[in-house]
């Protein structure tokens, strides 16, 4: 769960210097007023004694060896050293309670997430892919940071998704126990990005074993390794490597078409490819004729485009991808 702490090592350390310089503070003030102290062997308490003295003291430990006499000595005792000697114990015992609570919190927190949650989305892989797909989540209306969950095995990764609010999950996920962990069970999409085909496979047998319900997009980077992953239970594959060639041989020739492509696929500006369900007044006539730009339609779970006989006539329950106008993209400098 993401959460702004100081690491556990700085804050021990942070702990461990204070309880330090509360011990060297009685150390001085005793040995300063030494006169004012009697030691059971009567040679006088020297600087050594003054470390016994206090560390017994602060301990709360008082073996009685040493004690102040004179009434000046235990004034400060009274003034100082017990203050002092409540400090440390405060210090030492709540580095303990700290780490217990934080641990039991945490714990109450996850186990709160988890009986919670549903329709959420699980990311595997905080790579270049994984991070696109994310951005491209949350700039959807209704999906908020903590209802994307990060399974990587890279602490670094988890940390950069932890800092912009999602929920991340240390731990392989081929393993299903790690995918227990990311709610997986109730899980609305399952986006599969390793940086190895091989992995992909691994990944989606076990999430599809452990959600037969949720939609399963994969990326890879070969396209023959596609029909593994369709086998595997993959909905939908994304071959990178192939996709990328395209646009690169298409930037050849026509670079602006590249341009309206990257265009379509960045939801916050521009234009955007959406969908949206087909409205009553728009059943029965042709997506053609309609203010948008219609690409295709959804029927029954089909794709069509636009100009397949089934896309002449409008039905209920369709839906329409089309092309939205998300902002105006920033005009670059001439």
């Amino acid at each position: 769960m993401p959460v702004t702490t100081v690491s556990p090592a700085k804050a021990i350390a942070r702990r461990v210097v204070f309880a330090t310089a509360v011990l060297l503070g009685m150390v001085l003030i005793v040995y300063l007023d030494r006169d004012g102290y009697r030691d059971s062997n009567g040679d006088g308490v020297s600087l050594l004694d003054s470390f016994y003295y206090a560390t017994v003291s602060l301990s709360t430990t008082g073996y009685g060896d040493i004690a102040p006499v004179t009434d000046a000595a235990r004034l400060i005792n009274v003034v100082l050293i017990t203050p002092m000697r409540v400090l440390f114990l405060i210090v030492l015992i709540g580095t303990t309670l700290e780490v217990l609570t934080e641990r039991s919190r945490q714990a109450h927190r996850i186990q709160k997430w988890r009986r919670k949650v549903r329709d959420h989305f699980v990311v595997v892989g905080f790579g270049t892919k994984g991070r696109s797909a994310v951005n491209a989540l949350l700039a959807e209306e209704d999906v908020e940071p903590n209802q994307v969950v990060i399974v990587d095995t890279e602490q670094a990764a988890l940390d950069a998704a932890s800092a912009r609010g999602l929920i991340t999950v240390h731990g392989s996920a081929t393993r299903s126990d790690v995918l227990r962990v990311a709610g997986i069970q109730r899980a609305r999409a399952v986006v599969v990005a390793p940086n190895r085909d091989d992995t992909a496979v691994l990944v989606t047998l076990t999430a599809r074993e452990l959600a037969p319900k949720a939609r399963i997009l994969v990326s890879v980077r070969e396209a023959e390794n596609v029909h593994l992953l369709k086998q595997s239970g993959a909905d939908q594959v994304v071959v990178s490597s192939e996709t990328a060639g395209r646009l690169l041989g298409i930037a050849t020739r026509t670079p602006r078409v590249v341009d309206m492509v990257e265009d379509l696929l960045t939801p916050e500006t521009g234009l955007a490819i959406a969908e949206r369900a087909v409205e009553p007044s728009e059943e029965g006539g042709s997506p053609r004729h309609l203010p948008d730009i219609v690409l295709g339609l959804v029927r029954d779970g089909e794709l069509y485009r636009v100009d397949a006989p089934e896309a002449d006539s409008l039905e209920p329950g369709d839906r329409l991808l089309y092309v939205r106008k998300a902002a105006l993209p920033e005009q670059s400098p001439r």
